[in-house]
């Protein structure tokens, strides 16, 4: 439950029944008179110098400002029948990110029907709406953002624009903010003028710079946008400041605010005499600051010299941070705050390892409720490619979507390299399927079904949608995370390439999981979409059939999955694929068309795999008559023989943790193959490497 805070903030001119009002800067009046407070929610501060504070420089943080008192915002008897009314608003602030020239989240201006905005979440939501929210009719929330990330979720053009919400995120008006820069730290002038007659909101904005006084409205607006906004108004509505943090962190500041209901422009704030942010002094007296460097020098020095060994021992544990680090995102953490969001790295917190290191469980510090992590420690002692691993952690960390786990930050000390992602209550698919019985029993045909889905518009995500194509590389179910809904997310980004849109990528390594490798990879080395499209192919199997693609101790005509589903298939026997443990409660339709589709991704040829796009169209249909029908299927591999041949080769790499006990059970070696999805960005040490 988020508290309220009340603070009496000044210079209010208030009139015609709280109908307009004049925040000249929000100094403390020191209560009395007629001057309206503001209503306070989550960490929104008032500072001595007059300016509000929404956000800080933390992570995952929520402020609001709002007008205390309801305004009548529908004319002519209010309800269905009512017509929104005209207002304006003029209003200054100023966007310091944490990192230079990356935002964090953004600011926005709010019509709302509760001041609280409850349920509401950070990051991309800006503390508007919450995942459930967004889009439904019964929010009545009109919004105009100050966007400094570009979230392809929701549809943003770019990471410096202003946007027209209606019930959702997703902006049904918006423009480019240039030639201002929101995110300058530099105070910004907004205006936001709806006609009620004519049904038109304008959004103008410019550079407090440009903005010496009153008259620096720009003649033409940013955003004109025809809209009538009486279904959106309820009889009585809240005005007011909602801004959010998330991975990226920015400190959001008001400095002044008036308001006008009815005809005619808000009162102009006189923008030279609002506060404004103090900036760092130009310069310092030379002979004091050589002065005071020769002294601190000198105290280091005796320091030093009195304390050797505990320096040195400070030095070899410090966290190291070197210039060009400060230039990359996401969010950093304290070495110390992770080890004690671990209890030291206790044994008792860990969830798993494999071969990039250990994943233990955290909890990070904070206000109830306290933010569960999975932290994952890698040993990366090689300095060699240190920066490309941040850069690349800087851009995976941005990447965005409710099916893939979120990277929340990083650390750096001496030769280990910590991650903290999204802890999932209910751990990895794999597990589910394979390593209890218990724990399978939870898989519905319809979680099945709803966990495929999940994954398949993530990878659409990363194919198409984001601003770079990411390649998995290591789609599989140990790699699936389930959270606390049962709902799943795409992890272990530790083989992943980028590459830009129209580009093609270039020729690697062949790495991966057997059974979930393109053939075409051991011929060409280049990984593409198709490569993870046909990886898809084989999860969907295995999560329908509750098999392995590969079993290795299987008949030798069930030994492959695919193979084994492409006759059952050719029969008619599509039912048979399903998973028995099921006990036939399953939609047929829905299985059938599950099993289309996974056999389309099987092609061995890659131009014959349909796109994630169409993958997750057929999948969302649920209709085994929308999905095409398959090409024929391949034909079989070579019958095994005493010789070494692939047999031996599929025997020798299983895909899965509990694949290698068998295997070891059996004396059979193999390759290093990572059994926890949380693992690092730029570690090539492959699963399976040919």
């Amino acid at each position: 439950m988020r508290h309220l805070v009340v603070v009496l903030l000044s210079l209010p001119l208030l009139l015609a029944a709280s109908q307009e009002f004049t925040y000249a800067g929000f100094r403390n009046a020191g209560g009395g008179g007629n001057n309206p407070n503001l209503t306070f929610n989550g960490v929104t501060e008032l500072r001595p110098d007059g300016i509000l504070r929404l956000t800080n420089e933390t992570s995952r943080l929520i402020g609001h400002a709002f007008y205390p008192s309801p305004l009548r915002l529908l004319a002519g008897g209010g309800g269905r029948n009512g017509m929104a009314v005209s207002f304006s608003t003029e209003f200054a602030f100023a966007v310091v990110p944490e990192y230079p020239k990356l935002g964090g989240h953004g600011l926005a201006f709010v019509v709302a029907p509760d001041p609280r905005l409850p349920g509401a979440l950070p990051s991309q939501y800006l503390g508007l709406l919450s995942a459930a929210d967004v889009g439904n009719a019964t929010n009545h929330v009109l919004a105009v953002e100050f966007d400094t990330v570009q979230d392809f979720e929701f549809g943003d053009i770019n990471d410096n624009h202003v946007g027209v919400d209606l019930n959702s995120l997703v902006s049904n008006a918006s423009a480019s903010a240039a030639p201002v820069n929101l995110k300058s730290g530099d105070t910004i002038v907004a205006w936001i003028d709806y006609d009620g007659g004519a049904k038109l909101l304008n959004v103008s904005i410019v550079a407090a710079t440009a903005a010496a006084s009153s008259a620096s409205k720009p003649a033409s607006p940013l955003i004109s946008f025809h809209v009538d906004l009486s279904p959106i108004f309820l009889d009585q509505m809240f005005v007011g400041f909602s801004a959010s943090t998330g991975l990226l962190a920015s400190s959001h500041y008001l400095m002044g605010w008036s308001f006008k209901l009815g005809g005619g422009a808000a009162p102009p704030l006189d923008v030279s005499s609002l506060p404004s942010l103090p900036r760092p002094a130009a310069g310092k007296n030379r002979t004091s600051l050589i002065l005071a460097a020769a002294f601190s020098a000198f105290v280091a020095l005796v320091v030093l010299a009195g304390a050797s060994a505990y320096a040195a021992y400070r030095y070899k544990n410090r966290d190291v941070v070197e210039p060009w680090e400060l230039d990359y995102g996401p969010h950093r953490y304290n070495y110390s705050e992770l080890r004690r969001a671990t209890r030291g790295f206790r044994d008792r917190e860990l969830l798993g390892s494999g071969g990039f290191g250990k994943v233990y469980r955290g909890v990070l510090p904070g206000k109830p409720p306290r933010t569960v992590v999975a932290v994952k420690r890698v040993s990366h002692e090689s300095r060699q490619g240190l920066r490309e691993f941040v850069a690349e952690i800087a851009s995976i960390g941005r990447l965005r979507h409710r099916n893939l786990v979120q990277l929340q930050g990083w650390c750096r000390r001496r030769g280990d390299l910590l991650l903290v992602y999204d802890y999932m209550p209910n751990g990895s698919l794999d597990k589910h399927l394979f390593d209890d019985g218990l724990m399978a029993a939870r898989l519905t045909w319809d979680v099945r079904l709803k966990i495929l889905r999940n994954v398949a518009s993530a990878l659409l995500y990363l194919h198409e949608e984001w601003e770079h194509v990411v390649l998995h590389r290591d789609v599989k179910a140990s790699n699936v995370l389930l959270d606390g809904d049962m709902s799943g997310r795409l992890g272990d980004f530790g083989l992943a390439k980028l590459y830009e849109h129209g580009a093609n990528p270039s020729t690697t390594r062949v790495v991966g999981t057997l059974g979930y490798l393109a053939p075409e990879l051991t011929r060409t080395g280049k990984a593409t979409t198709a490569a993870d499209v046909f990886a898809f192919g084989a999860l969907v199997l295995e999560v329908v059939a509750g098999r392995r693609p590969i079993e290795p101790r299987a008949a030798a005509e069930e030994l492959v999955l695919a193979e084994w589903a492409w006759e059952r298939y050719a029969a008619g026997e599509v039912e048979k694929v399903v998973d028995a443990r099921l006990r036939g409660v399953f939609d047929v339709a829905e299985a059938s068309a599950a099993v289309k589709v996974a056999l389309w991704c099987s092609q061995p040829a890659p131009a014959m795999r349909p796109t994630m796009r169409e993958v997750a169209r057929y999948l969302d249909a649920g209709d085994a008559a929308e999905v095409p029908e398959p090409p024929p299927p391949p034909p079989p591999p070579p019958v095994c023989s005493g010789e070494v041949g692939y047999c031996d080769f599929v025997h020798s790499y299983p895909s899965s943790s509990y694949e290698r006990a068998a295997a070891a059970a059996d004396g059979v070696t193999q390759t290093s193959v990572a059994t926890f999805p949380y693992s690092p960005l730029s570690m090539r040490s492959s699963h399976v490497s040919v």
